[in-house]
């Protein structure tokens, strides 16, 4: 009841006010102008009828027939802001003050001195390693209708696995780099300041010397496939050292990241013996994929950055979430429709056939759609769950739709379907 009473303190003196202004002015023919504005005013501030506009200003009585939910929209609304008080406090209280070891998961297994490292590589959220592999299994099967003899199927699950254990490794250096130039922004944020560096874990010095590991780790991968994938991948290390810097001088770091997770895209040519310095349809198709993937890494980064938009804005990290906040499903409908594009010019540079456009770009078209439909930016979980599905819901369905093309051309679905052809236009 204080909120009421505060009410009508407010409104008492108002109504005294209006009244006696009203007096004044009707004894003044050039002032009837302004006495109805005064009693259209009144008439929309407390909800009054007619007849109360027309003789005199309504009473508390009138006022309180005219509006009986006041009382409760009053306390509905003084209910509503208490609740929003308390659940704020109680998310803030829940939220975990001290770092406590996984209990379940892969992790949990580990010794206690390898749980640091673990959790630095991202062991457990292996999310960034399937977005790093799929753009080097689209190069694999774009690839290998082109490479003379036609790559086998056997060959082409050798150099995946090659794939996949070298993103494996390499999405670990990068995250312990990137953990390296943010271990004083991470402490600030709430979803990273538990990363080992940020809470002490590791020190700076042995990350650095874990990073040598990794890399070399990288290395012995990549010399596994043929030597001219040595001179394709080893650049990549740029972006790779580059991307946390990216945060701090543009609103637009996920460009950066994207140029450092689509490397793949190229390395399917040169790992199955296409030369795409020499092939210039081989070319543009392997830089209309490696585009294509830049395109779809800016749109689920985007979508991850929206878990922490606040906190980066407090922090002075820049994003393309923070900079287009408001427009941002527009900005993704924009990257999907580039995405398939550059898919669909891919595909044609090849010589792919039907199937490649029905599964590849058809099924990014569909998953890509529904997912900007259904994502709410403003949760947390629901971005999160987004971003962690979408990798298999959208890389899933283009990686068998190319998987399709494949088969087809080598099983010689294509060459049969063209004498079919031939042979019903022989006998016609």
């Amino acid at each position: 009841m204080p909120l009421l009473a505060k009410h009508m303190q407010m409104r008492t003196p108002l109504l005294n006010a209006v009244q006696t202004l009203r007096l004044q002015t009707t004894r003044c023919p050039t002032n009837l102008f302004y006495q109805n504005r005064y009693s259209a005013a009144v008439v929309a501030r407390f909800h009054c009828t007619s007849d109360h506009r027309c003789s005199r200003l309504p009473s508390f009585e009138a006022q309180r027939s005219n509006r009986p939910n006041t009382i409760a929209k009053i306390q509905t609304r003084a209910l509503r802001q208490s609740s929003y008080n308390n659940s704020t406090v109680q998310s803030t209280a829940s939220a975990p003050t001290v770092y406590s070891p996984p209990q379940t998961g892969l992790i949990s297994y580990l010794p206690q001195s390898w749980i640091p490292y673990a959790e630095l590589i991202r062991l457990d959220k292996p999310t960034g390693t399937y977005y790093l592999f799929f753009p080097c299994l689209f190069s694999t099967l774009l690839a290998a209708p082109l490479a003379a003899p036609m790559a086998s199927p056997p060959e082409i699950l050798a150099y995946s696995g090659l794939f996949f254990s070298g993103a494996l490794i390499m999405r670990g250096a990068g995250c312990t780099i990137n953990d390296l130039w943010d271990k004083d922004f991470d402490p600030h944020v709430t979803r990273t300041r538990f990363r080992p560096i940020a809470r002490g874990a590791v020190t700076p010095e042995k990350a650095i010397v874990f990073t040598g590991f990794q890399l070399l780790a990288g290395l012995g991968i990549l010399l596994q496939f043929p030597l001219q994938c040595l001179y394709y991948g080893v650049p990549s290390l740029v972006f790779v050292a580059t991307y946390p810097l990216a945060k701090r001088v543009t609103n637009y770091p996920q460009a950066v990241l994207g140029l450092t997770f689509s490397w793949g895209a190229v390395m399917g040519f040169p790992a199955l013996g296409v030369d795409i310095l020499s092939n210039t349809d081989a070319l543009l198709s392997a830089a209309a994929l490696y585009s294509s993937c830049v395109a779809w890494t800016v749109l689920y980064d985007m979508i991850y950055a929206h878990m922490d938009i606040k906190d980066d804005a407090a922090a002075g990290i820049k994003s393309i979430a923070l900079r287009h906040e408001h427009n941002t499903k527009t900005v993704l409908s924009g990257l999907a429709v580039t995405q398939v594009s550059l898919l669909a010019l891919a595909g044609w540079a090849a010589g792919a056939g039907p199937i490649y456009f029905a599964g590849t770009c058809g099924s990014a078209v569909l998953s890509l759609g529904i997912m900007i439909w259904r994502v709410r930016l403003k949760d947390v979980k629901n971005c999160w769950w987004w971003f962690k599905n979408g990798c298999w819901i959208t890389g899933g369905g283009i990686a068998l739709g190319l998987a399709g093309e494949y088969l087809a051309q080598y099983l010689g679905y294509y060459q049969l379907e063209d004498v079919t052809k031939e042979v019903t236009v022989a006998h016609s």
